[in-house]
């Protein structure tokens, strides 16, 4: 990836729509086998990669502002649930209106799990990620050891938060989704790589 403002632009259109939509998905519970998972799974994780990717190429501070913009963005777009869940509905709507603000009140919850969570899990990132990098040369051990640490955090406070009093078993719950967010981070290696190609270990260096 060159980098550049484009560049920077692209990468977090991608990191804010994950965000939003894996708040959004959340509420699904998908079950494959034995493992036990929010949908947001599948969303989640790449917001991740797009932090590591910027802390790469644009150096830590760039990479909290990244981690900023996504309280931002989440704040607005749970304003604007609440809005149209209060919005009065068209008489040919009203029998939708329950299943609307159920849905998307639920999505509310889980944006509000989503912000605490999300701001221990990016911040610790963004830093463990620029720790590991002073100390280990290789790229992989601080894109692997960072989000997995990060995601440690963040689905223990995500799943209790949002799924408190919801689920069964809150523990089965963040052990299934920590070992396939663990999954994905190795999964996003290559892709992390790909888009860091051409930037020498320490190309970034001097923007941390």
């Amino acid at each position: 990836m060159i980098k550049s403002e484009r560049s920077l632009v692209v990468l977090t259109c991608f990191f804010v729509v994950s965000l939003i939509v894996s708040n959004i998905i959340a509420a699904k519970v998908v079950c494959i086998g034995w493992i036990e998972i929010p949908a947001a799974v599948i969303a989640y994780p790449i917001t991740f990669l797009c932090t590591d990717v910027i802390s790469e190429l644009w150096g830590r501070e760039e990479a909290r502002r990244t981690v900023h913009l996504g309280f931002i963005v989440q704040i607005f777009s749970l304003i604007l649930i609440y809005i149209a869940i209060y919005l009065p509905p068209a008489d040919y709507m009203l029998e939708f209106q329950g299943s609307f603000a159920e849905t998307l009140g639920t999505s509310a919850r889980f944006v509000l799990a989503s912000l605490v969570a999300y701001g221990v899990a990016q911040t610790l990132d963004v830093h463990v990620f620029h720790w590991l990098r002073g100390r280990f040369e290789p790229k992989w051990m601080r894109n692997n050891g960072s989000t997995m640490i990060s995601q440690l955090f963040d689905t223990m406070i995500f799943i209790t938060i949002g799924f408190w009093g919801v689920v069964p078993n809150l523990g089965w719950m963040m052990v299934s989704q920590y070992v396939v967010k663990w999954v994905f981070a190795l999964a996003d290696t290559p892709v992390f790589y790909y888009l860091t190609r051409g930037h020498g270990e320490r190309a970034a260096e001097g923007h941390e």
